[in-house]
């Protein structure tokens, strides 16, 4: 019975530590579709998306360092992590789960068939962006 008690007060205090891990805040333009795209994506990749209006994008971009090379249409954070435009989940669930020191991931542009956008599928390369600079993170 003791051990059954110490399992379950595990899992009580790591619920809110995975949950939060699940909580995406998104930025965009209100009359934007496609960030309305990528949020569905990502509520049906088991992320829960508070989606913000903003009248200037821009500054928002500014405010979370975000380089002018990695800019997209939406700017997005989880755990602690920067999402710049439409990025994978697979890729936010390799980031979470690894953990890179990095300030964020971006998928620079918009990619055609990227999450939240039609088209024909191009390669969508993502990258990581911060002090250290930027490279490759994965292609989707």
């Amino acid at each position: 019975m003791k051990s059954f008690v110490a399992l379950l007060l595990a899992l009580l205090i790591a619920l809110p530590a995975f949950a939060a891990e699940r909580e995406v805040t998104m930025w965009k333009s209100p009359t934007c579709g496609c960030c309305e795209g990528w949020a569905e994506h990502m509520r049906q990749s088991g992320y829960k998306v508070k989606s913000i209006d903003v009248d200037d994008i821009d500054q928002i971009k500014r405010a979370h360092g975000i380089p002018g090379p990695m800019q997209s249409c939406h700017t997005a954070r989880v755990d602690g992590y920067l999402l710049e435009g439409h990025v994978p989940a697979e890729a936010v669930d390799r980031l979470l789960r690894e953990k890179p020191r990095t300030r964020g991931i971006a998928s620079p542009g918009m990619p055609m068939g990227s999450p939240g956008m039609g088209g024909p599928k191009e390669e969508n390369v993502i990258h990581t962006f911060g002090p250290e600079g930027s490279k490759v993170f994965g292609r989707y």
